[in-house]
């Protein structure tokens, strides 16, 4: 999973990249998937400790959890009439990455827990 994270959150620090300088106004509201993709990169090193993994881990489900949500935001608050359509796609994209990690991560804890229970 640390290795998953890190490939996640270097795709979120690049969508946020090009959804930034791709931007003609250059909002900072661009940024927030490569905000939230360092921040993934972080627990992702973090994780390859093994005394830091479930903490880590943990760490990687609860953003991953908020990234999901935080990309509806934008979509519920009038889409493309209110927000650039660059900064859509980026946090559409980010949503999508977050829920996909988010999934992973929730079947990840399930297998440990399966593990740690069988012996």
């Amino acid at each position: 999973m640390p290795t998953i994270t890190l490939a996640i959150g270097a795709l979120l620090v690049a969508l946020g990249g090009y959804a930034y300088t791709g931007s003609v106004s250059r909002s900072p509201m661009t940024l927030i998937p490569a905000i939230v993709g360092a921040v993934f990169v972080v627990l992702g090193l973090l994780a390859r400790n093994p005394a830091m993994k479930k903490h880590a881990m943990h760490g990687t489900a609860a953003i991953a959890l908020l990234g999901a949500l935080a990309g509806i935001g934008p979509l519920a608050m009038g889409g493309t009439t209110r927000f650039p359509p660059l900064m859509i796609q980026a946090t559409t994209g980010m949503m999508l990455l977050c829920a996909v990690l988010l999934a992973l991560c929730v079947r990840s804890f399930i297998t440990a827990r399966k593990a740690r229970l069988a012996g």
